[in-house]
């Protein structure tokens, strides 16, 4: 019978490569719970109106990238393509704003988009995802860059560059959209047929265009920081400013906008120029009109979401990833000093030692060959000269050196020896 293999857009994450996803999530966890966020977990379907109305359904995420289909019930149902819909669902449904002091949330999880794969984007893919509702002022704007910003520092990622823009709100924002649309005037018929559709529905995408031949047009069209209204430019600079206070660089990026009209105001992108033309890492932004517009009281909200895919990729080489190996393999020599061993490894095991043992019964040259796969700094060996002693042989795997221990002192002298024979989960302090 033929293998059956992954699904095109697909992948495995195998050992040697999943160690970087846990130093990634690992390190998020850390830092995000640092920050005072709270993890939520979400489902993977939801129902596809939520996408619709929370994506945006002029966006091409919903009109030609989601995996939505009609279950037994006859209920339009979506694999989720973005955490922040359902993460905002969660806040309402569940009423967080009465359990939680400031709703500070974040999700890590599989997402879901149908396009064409490629380096580091794939159709079943991972993010994770911040989010805040509720408040106003823009230091929570700052803290959100902040906050991104030192997801990226404490992963050891360097050449990346911080850009930031305000797209206004619903008072100053027709006013943009009306001078965008008379600059564009006949130039909107020699924009690719993508920018054509946008600017009858939504003449902000214009700005997300990638098509080269588009680029002149766009480059001379005007910019939503010229047109916003006193409100909106003193938010602004209340961001830049508590920026500014952190010690965080950035770039005003005119381009930088996002269509829909819930969002508003502070617009922010990472970028990485080592991932090539599909060089940002995260983005975020406000989206004061999401949450009642999904059915919800009217809050505000501000987030950013990242690929993990994109952080495992631009991990620098160097990054001490930590390696899961055992901290003692035990070695026996004959069926009797077999089932010792497999009480003593029960023992390590639950003294909170990482300990593995041959399971195959072979030589003990063999069996020290697997030690050093394994990459064990420790190797415990029982044979009949130790059973009747009732001693056990340790091993050190890096120098050779052995030393024989009462039976009952197997777990002190691990210990002991751990800080010298250096820990397996240990990782290096990371560069910048």
């Amino acid at each position: 019978m033929p293998m059956i293999p992954a699904v095109r857009g697909t992948r495995d994450i195998l050992p040697g490569e999943i160690e970087r996803w846990q130093f990634v999530e690992d390190v998020a966890r850390r830092l995000f719970e640092r920050y005072g966020y709270a993890e939520v977990r979400t489902p993977i379907i939801e129902r596809e109106e939520l996408f619709a109305k929370g994506t945006g359904d002029t966006t091409d995420i919903v009109q030609k990238e989601m995996y939505t289909f009609t279950d037994k019930g006859g209920e339009r149902i979506t694999l989720r393509p973005e955490a922040t819909p359902s993460l905002v669902r969660a806040f309402v449904e569940h009423s967080l704003e009465q359990q939680m002091a400031v709703p500070k949330l974040y999700c890590l999880g599989p997402m879901f988009r149908y396009e064409r794969p490629q380096k580091g984007r794939y159709r079943q893919f991972h993010q994770l995802d911040v989010e805040v509702f509720g408040v106003h002022d823009a230091w929570i704007d700052a803290e959100i860059i902040d906050l991104a910003w030192s997801l990226v520092s404490e992963l050891g990622i360097q050449g990346s560059e911080l850009l930031l823009n305000s797209v206004g709100c619903p008072v100053c924002r027709p006013a943009f959209t009306a001078a965008l649309v008379a600059a564009l005037g006949e130039d909107v018929k020699r924009l690719c047929g993508d920018c054509q559709r946008r600017a009858a529905t939504n003449p902000l995408r214009i700005f997300d265009c990638k098509v080269p031949a588009d680029q002149a047009i766009i480059d001379r069209l005007p910019h939503t920081i010229d047109y916003l209204c006193a409100a909106c430019t003193a938010h602004f600079d209340q961001v830049k400013r508590h920026l500014e206070l952190y010690g965080i660089s950035y770039r005003i990026s005119h381009r930088l906008v996002r269509g829909l009209d819930y969002y508003t105001r502070t617009t922010f992108e990472i970028l990485i120029g080592s991932l090539g033309a599909q060089n940002a890492l995260l983005g975020g932004g406000r989206y004061n009109g999401l949450v009642k517009a999904l059915g919800g009281p009217d809050r505000t909200g501000i987030g950013f979401a990242a690929g993990i895919e994109r952080l495992v990729l631009a991990l620098p080489e160097d990054a001490s990833i930590a390696i899961a190996r055992p901290d003692v393999f035990v070695a026996a020599i004959g069926d009797a000093a077999r089932l010792e061993a497999v009480r003593l490894v029960k023992q390590l095991r639950s003294a909170g030692f990482k300990a593995q043992l041959d399971d195959e019964g072979r030589s003990i040259r063999s069996q020290m060959k697997t030690a050093d796969r394994l990459k064990a700094p420790l190797a415990a060996i029982l044979g009949d000269n130790e059973l009747t002693k009732n001693e056990v042989t340790m091993r050190d795997m890096a120098s050779g050196e052995q030393t024989s221990i009462g039976r009952a002192d197997v777990g002190e002298y691990v210990r002991l020896a751990m800080p010298r024979v250096k820990p397996p989960l240990e990782a290096a302090p990371r560069g910048q």
